[in-house]
């Protein structure tokens, strides 16, 4: 690859790495040409996967502020940038290596954080942003019925007293 090819080969992979909002490393070695083009239609339209050097995409990841990188950077790589939620994106991974073993997770970078194997595995193992956000609403409106039924049962003890105490009262008289 000549110098202007690489240079722009560089310049494309940093715009991607700012722009990611995560970047999953992988190790794709033995996967063919169909196979790898299926993977991007399962990760979508927010997502890209880019096979790359890693030489140049040390360069590129260093240009664009992500460090930390370098020991995952091993072996034939490919990058997975992923703009939006990366949970979903993290468990097409998982769900397509189960099926091709030959493609390994190697690592990546999330939110300002690099990840291990073992931790994009977790990742992919948490509930996904709609569901989490549904039982965050459903604790949220427990806690206010039950907030609600706090308040409304101290006016309604009070009547209740006042009512024993006038029935005191005229049983007294």
């Amino acid at each position: 690859m000549k110098r202007p090819e690489k240079e722009k080969v560089i310049a494309d992979l940093t715009e991607q790495f700012r722009n990611a909002d995560a970047v999953i490393l992988t190790e794709y070695r033995g996967l063919s040409v169909p196979q790898i083009s299926d993977l991007r239609v399962k990760l979508g339209s927010d997502t890209s996967y880019v096979v790359a050097k890693n030489t140049l995409a040390r360069i590129a990841a260093k240009e664009a502020g992500v460090e930390g990188l370098d020991d995952q950077m091993v072996g034939p790589g490919a990058y997975t940038f992923i703009r939006g939620d990366y949970v979903e994106a993290a468990k097409t991974l998982r769900d397509f290596a189960k099926e091709n073993k030959q493609l390994v997770v190697k690592g990546g970078f999330v939110d300002g954080s690099i990840y291990d194997a073992a931790e994009v595995a977790k990742l992919a193992e948490l509930e996904s942003r709609p569901v989490l956000l549904s039982k965050m609403a459903g604790a949220l409106k427990g806690t206010m019925a039950k907030a609600a039924y706090a308040f409304n049962a101290l006016p309604t003890k009070a009547v209740r007293t006042f009512d024993a105490l006038r029935d005191k009262q005229e049983k007294a008289a």
